[in-house]
């Protein structure tokens, strides 16, 4: 997503919805409900370019966003598993991903696109099978991942914390490593998720109240991890599968929808008109006791929680 594409996206937003903060959602059910229009914005992944061009963009236009981050990346020693794939495939291929992944008996049919790779591959993996396969990517691949990481500084910094934190600005869970969540043992929930939080607190001095799904699919928060996310104190969890949330809907769990559009027609039918027609058909397919189809999230750019 250029910034050009960003400032229209979030200008829109400002222009046309009510920006409000986590602690806006997280007081609603306690005597002060949200305003008309109420869009609370949020940023996964700790890219650095966040730090450089949303940051000062959600300044300017009057936005509190949430950071969703995975505490591992942070001072860039290490390489997300998306950005591993990425480079691999861009610099020598699918071929090396098949062969990484058929070292270690962890695909039935060769994957073709990076995306087979994040919605096929990935969710089928315990932790440690993913950690298996991406050491035999990088081998294949030949990554150096500290260099790598080093020489692209593609993460936030403790001190980008530091200054978003003292700044008011929220911080939020996404796991530890940035891993799928449906296959997770409470042994790795732990590693993951509280490990996750607790990092994120020394690091910030404050407490992080919320959770962000890796992918943001609803089949990730299974009943293990909303058990874990209540008892670690997490007050708010995120998905991101495009659809419209209900007035009731304020905590568990909150839908988000991808900005990518840059016009005005299409950014209010992305953000207004098609989530509501998918929660529709989600009801519908609840209802006749079918299966809605999930709608792909977008890997990267900023998202808005839609309160209907």
């Amino acid at each position: 997503m250029t910034p050009e594409a960003l400032r229209t996206a979030l200008t829109f937003v400002a222009e046309n919805y009510t920006p409000v903060s986590l602690d806006d959602v997280l007081t609603a059910e306690t005597g002060r409900p949200l305003p008309e229009r109420a869009v609370l914005v949020t940023f996964d992944d700790g890219y650095r370019s966040v730090m450089d061009t949303a940051v000062p963009l959600c300044r300017e236009l009057g936005i509190t966003p949430v950071f969703f981050l995975n505490a591992a990346f942070i001072d860039n020693h290490r390489l997300a598993p998306d950005n591993i794939v990425c480079y691999a495939v861009n610099t020598v291929g699918m071929e090396a991903v098949n062969r990484a992944a058929m070292a270690m008996g962890a695909a039935a049919a060769p994957m073709k696109t990076m995306t087979d790779v994040f919605a096929r591959l990935f969710p089928t993996l315990r932790l440690q099978q993913r950690n298996a396969f991406l050491v035999a990517l990088k081998h294949e691949a030949g990554i150096d991942e500290e260099k790598l990481a080093r020489d692209a500084r593609l993460y936030f910094t403790r001190q980008d914390l530091r200054e978003l934190a003292a700044s008011g600005l929220e911080i939020g869970n996404h796991t530890y490593t940035h891993t799928r969540c449906r296959m997770l043992s409470a042994e790795d929930i732990n590693n993951e998720v509280e490990r996750n939080k607790l990092e994120l607190e020394g690091l910030t001095g404050r407490p992080v109240r919320s959770f962000s799904i890796p992918y943001g699919s609803s089949a990730d928060l299974t009943t293990d991890m909303r058990m874990a996310l209540k008892r670690s104190g997490h007050q708010a969890m995120f998905l991101s599968e495009s659809v419209s949330n209900g007035e009731a809907d304020t905590r568990l769990p909150l839908d988000r929808v991808s900005l990518r559009s840059t016009s005005s027609d299409a950014l209010f039918l992305n953000i207004e008109v098609l989530p509501r027609l998918r929660a529709l058909r989600n009801r519908h397919s609840r209802r006749a006791g079918t299966q809605p189809r999930r709608t792909q999230p977008v890997r990267t750019g900023a998202r808005v929680d839609l309160q209907s």
